[in-house]
């Protein structure tokens, strides 16, 4: 979403304003792109987490605004739920300890905004998908006060002209009627940011949506939603069909959807954001004084807000980033296809894979992106967020298999490689990938490990399914403080 908005009522003039602007916002990212102007000698590495909010009866605590108050903490903001809160992790080189001050800093934060939210009555989760979200906790009236969400809903409702729907089936089946954007609360991630060069972003980029299939598959952490056992990663289902901005009849004369995998391998960052803005009219047309091209003629930095903001209103799940800091432009692939948990450790297991995995694919000499179809990369994604540990994947040079199969015997080692590239030390590799490859040999997740504790319940006990939820994520919890994997957590 970008930066704080305020105004709420847009004309066409507005719009046609906005268009003009991001055209030319556009024009002279290309010119910075040719002169070479990108900060990228010390490459950095960024993470954030969205977690949620429970009561004492492990239900959605609406006090993400008492909770901030009372954590008092910069690094911690809103998201679009009263029952949803961020972390933004300061960004660092992976280089010499990073991932470990990465964990470190994180399990730090946590506690003490933990220890800090209880005097409200608010309890941290981290994890995909809320399993104790009620169909009342979705209403419009629970999306957080500040401004620009409640713009976001009514631009995002008007550009699709009738409510969302969303249907899911996945285990169970699920079928309901939206009049906002609330349900995309319930989509709680793990966003990881990597600074490149932008001769590098094509590879990066082309790398990261081909191992994005991978990575759900083993992360996944979102089996329920509404009380219904659905996709494995159910997050991403939803989130797609949360923010659709199109009709059916759109959807028949096959309009982009703004949650989008893409369509097609890049050969510059320049293919995503001229694709932005060729295909997705404005969400939120607002424009500030700044002639982005006058400023480059100065020698300065522009801050090109409009087609930043334009950017953020797309939902690609790697996601192309320009940002300026101190005055020095760089380009980011930020990832967005994790779930946030089970703990702090799988997280940050999580991010190694993704780090080593994207560095040896994207150096490889011969591109994995020339051997396998975009397609193919799609299909897998989509195939991890139903099944998860169970999908089968394709790979070049390998077919078809299962995933577990695929990451024990070729891509951890190459993710062992590409963190050795990074600088990591190898008690850190052998540790954190040591959690991938015990999640892939016991074949438990975060998602298997929560369908598996409610049926242990539901299944062999007189509770109703509420309280079987409920007594599944309040182990979950205790689990979660110990940080310990999740492939080791016992089933009650």
């Amino acid at each position: 979403m970008g930066e704080d908005v305020a105004k709420h009522e847009f004309t066409r003039e507005d719009r046609t304003r906005y268009r003009t602007k991001v055209r030319r916002c556009l024009d002279v990212f290309a010119r910075m792109l040719r002169e070479a102007r990108f900060d990228f000698e010390r490459p950095m590495t960024g993470l954030e987490i969205e977690i949620n909010l429970i009561d004492e009866n492990a239900d959605p605590a609406m006090k993400n605004h008492e909770a901030l108050q009372v954590i008092d903490d910069p690094d911690f903001v809103t998201e679009l739920g009263q029952w949803n809160i961020e972390i933004n992790v300061a960004p660092r080189r992976l280089a010499g300890g990073g991932i470990t001050a990465f964990e470190d800093t994180v399990r730090r934060s946590l506690n003490d905004a933990e220890q800090k939210a209880r005097s409200v009555g608010a309890h941290m989760v981290i994890n995909g998908i809320l399993p104790t979200l009620r169909s009342k906790d979705i209403s419009p009236d629970l999306l957080s006060s500040n401004p620009r969400y409640a713009l976001l809903n009514e631009q995002v409702l008007a550009a699709r002209g009738e409510d969302l729907q969303i249907a899911i089936d996945g285990v169970e089946r699920l079928h309901l009627t939206s009049s906002s954007i609330v349900p995309e609360a319930a989509c709680t991630s793990t966003q990881l940011h990597l600074q490149v060069s932008p001769e590098q972003f094509p590879a990066y980029w082309n790398a990261a949506q081909a191992i994005a299939g991978v990575q759900v598959a083993v992360g996944a952490n979102s089996p329920f939603f509404l009380g219904k056992e659905l996709w494995r990663e159910t997050r991403i289902a939803l989130f797609q069909q949360a923010t659709d901005t199109r009709g059916d009849e759109l959807k028949a004369q096959g309009v982009r959807p703004r949650v989008w995998f893409g369509e097609r391998w890049i050969n510059s960052i320049f293919d995503l954001f001229e694709e932005n803005v060729r295909y997705f009219p404005a969400l939120l047309p607002i424009t500030d004084d700044e002639d982005p091209l006058a400023v480059l003629d100065k020698g300065d930095t522009p801050s090109l807000n409009e087609l930043k903001l334009h950017n953020g209103t797309i939902y690609r799940w790697n996601r192309p980033v320009y940002d300026v800091v101190r005055d020095r432009p760089h380009l980011r692939v930020e990832n967005r296809v994790l779930p946030a948990g089970p703990t702090v450790v799988d997280t940050l297991a999580n991010a190694a894979l993704y780090f080593g995995l994207v560095r040896a694919l994207a150096e490889d000499e011969r591109p994995l992106w020339s051997q396998m179809s975009f397609q193919a990369a799609e299909e897998n994604f989509n195939a991890a967020s139903r099944n998860g540990m169970d999908a089968q994947m394709y790979w070049p040079g390998v077919g078809t298999v299962p995933v577990v199969e695929l990451v024990l015997r070729r891509l951890l080692p190459l993710a062992h490689e590409g963190l050795i590239r990074w600088g990591v030390d190898s008690a850190e590799r052998d540790r954190l990938l040591g959690v991938i490859e015990q999640r892939c040999l016991s074949g438990v997740n975060g998602a298997t490990w929560q369908a598996r504790e409610f049926h242990r319940h539901y299944d062999h006990s007189h509770m109703d399914r509420a309280d079987a939820l409920r007594t599944m994520l309040r182990t979950y919890v205790d689990l979660m403080h110990a940080n310990e994997p999740v492939h080791s957590w016992p089933l009650t």
